[in-house]
């Protein structure tokens, strides 16, 4: 099992970006699956999840700008973010479970994580 995020990059305040998240090896639409994102010398902060059902969760400082969607044809799970500002500036990760729902938001109960793409907005 193996996941391989793409879609980070430098960004300017107030623009919009598209991370990807493709799965091999397992279906990602049968497990919860999560967006994390994590600065240097700072935990890693739960940002979005989804379930098997297609149920979504966002942190509250996300909700309204990220949405997650998926596409089960090509085992991709997407974290599209509008409005970006410097806060969010950091290594995004995908991550599944070795189940199908969520519960929780704590990095721990997730099996898979992918490599991290950098995200970097400036003012």
């Amino acid at each position: 099992a193996r996941l391989l995020e793409s879609g980070g990059g430098s960004v300017q305040a107030g623009g919009s970006l598209r991370l990807s998240c493709e799965g091999s090896g397992f279906p990602l639409s049968m497990h919860c699956r999560a967006w994390f994102r994590q600065n240097p010398g700072t935990d890693r902060e739960w940002v979005a999840d989804i379930d098997n059902k297609g149920s979504t969760r966002y942190a509250e400082s996300v909700k309204g700008r990220f949405t997650l969607s998926q596409d089960n044809a090509k085992n991709t799970l997407d974290l599209n973010i509008d409005n970006l500002n410097s806060e969010d500036t950091a290594i995004y990760y995908c991550a599944a479970r070795g189940l199908p729902f969520c519960d929780g938001t704590s990095p721990k109960h997730y099996n898979y994580w992918g490599q991290g793409t950098q995200v970097t907005v400036s003012s």
